[in-house]
C-alpha cells in the first residue's frame, strides 16, 4: 500500500444551510424558467380500413402534431425492408425508422402516417423475407403480386386521409428509406396525389417481373423528388442507380434533386432534417407553428 494511503484527510467545511438567504422570487423565475420547453409530441392513433384486395384490413398509424392548426399537411412514408422482420409495428415510436426519419416531421407541425403494409409487421410472413432480398427470389409471381398490394395499401391509405377534415389532402408527400427508393418508381407512376416525394438512401433495384420492376415505371413519374443518398451506398451506387433514377424520372429537371454526401447509405441526420424540410416547405408550402 502507498505511504499516502495512511495520510489524514482535512474534513471539508459543511455550510449552514438555515442560516442562508433565499433566493430573491425574481431570480427564481428565472431559475424556474430553465425547465421549460417548447411544446411538441404527438397524437398517435391507429386506424384500420378495409383492404382493396381479399377480406384483409390494413392497419396504419396516423401521428397529429402538438402544434399548428389543422389541416394538416402529411407525409405517408414507406419502410426499409427490416420492417419485414418485425413481428409487431405496436412500439412503433421507439422503432429506429420512427426516431430517426419522421419524429422531426411531426414536430415541426406536419402529420406523418405509417402504414402497416401487406409482408411488414404484423401482416408479414417468413415467405416474403427472401423475395425481398434476392434478386431470384424477386423474380416469382408471388413478389410482383406482394407489390401491386403495398401500391393498393398506399392509395386505400390516401382514400382515407381524403375524408379527414383535419388533413389537407392536398397536401400529401411520400416519403421513405432505402425500399422506398425502388417502390417510389412503381407509385409515384401509378398514384399522382401526392405532391412531392423524398428518398433517403434510394434507386433503381431492377427486381422483379417487367410487370413490377421499377425501371418500366420510373418515366411515368413527375413528381417532384428529392433523393439523398451517401456517396458510398453499396445498394444504390450512384453510376449505376440513385443518379440513373434521378435521370429517369420524368420529373422536369428543375423538379428534382440528388445531393450525394461522403458516407455510406445514409446521410448525416442533420443534412437530410435540413434538406427533407426545406423540399416539403417548397412544394408543399411552409408550416407555421403557433
Amino acid at each position: 500500500m502507498p505511504r499516502a494511503a495512511f495520510n489524514s484527510l482535512e474534513t471539508p467545511v459543511l455550510r449552514d444551510f438555515r442560516s442562508e438567504a433565499k433566493v430573491p422570487e425574481d431570480i427564481f423565475k428565472i431559475y424556474k424558467k430553465q425547465f421549460s420547453y417548447d411544446p411538441g409530441g404527438w397524437i398517435h392513433e391507429t386506424k384500420s380500413f378495409n383492404a382493396a384486395y381479399g377480406k384483409e384490413r390494413i392497419l396504419a398509424h396516423l401521428f397529429l402534431p402538438a402544434v399548428g392548426t389543422p389541416p394538416y399537411q402529411t407525409v405517408i412514408y414507406f419502410p426499409g425492408s427490416a420492417s419485414v422482420l418485425m413481428p409487431s409495428s405496436m412500439e412503433l415510436e421507439n422503432y429506429y425508422e420512427f426516431t430517426m426519419f419522421l419524429s422531426f416531421l411531426i414536430t415541426n407541425g406536419r402529420a406523418v402516417m405509417y402504414p402497416v403494409y401487406k409482408g411488414t409487421f404484423e401482416r408479414g410472413d417468413p415467405k416474403y423475407i427472401p423475395i425481398l432480398n434476392s434478386d431470384k427470389g424477386s423474380e416469382s409471381y408471388s413478389y410482383t403480386e406482394l407489390v401491386i398490394q403495398e401500391v393498393k395499401d398506399i392509395r386505400r391509405c390516401l382514400d382515407y386521409l381524403q375524408i379527414r377534415p383535419d388533413i389537407d389532402s392536398n397536401k400529401i408527400a411520400y416519403m421513405g428509406m432505402s425500399w422506398c427508393g425502388s417502390m417510389a418508381a412503381i407509385i409515384n407512376a401509378v398514384e399522382k396525389r401526392f405532391k412531392s416525394s423524398v428518398l433517403i438512401a434510394g434507386g433503381l433495384l431492377g427486381f422483379g417481373l417487367s410487370g413490377s420492376e421499377d425501371i418500366n415505371y420510373v418515366s411515368h413519374v413527375t413528381t417532384p423528388t428529392l433523393i439523398l443518398n451517401g456517396q458510398y451506398d453499396a445498394i444504390y451506387p450512384p453510376e449505376t442507380s440513385s443518379r440513373v433514377l434521378l435521370d429517369l424520372l420524368g420529373t422536369p429537371p428543375e423538379d428534382k434533386k440528388l445531393i450525394l454526401y461522403e458516407t455510406d447509405p445514409i446521410p448525416p441526420r442533420v443534412e437530410y432534417i435540413k434538406e427533407t424540410l426545406a423540399w416539403l416547405d417548397k412544394y408543399l408550402g411552409p408550416v407555421y407553428k403557433e
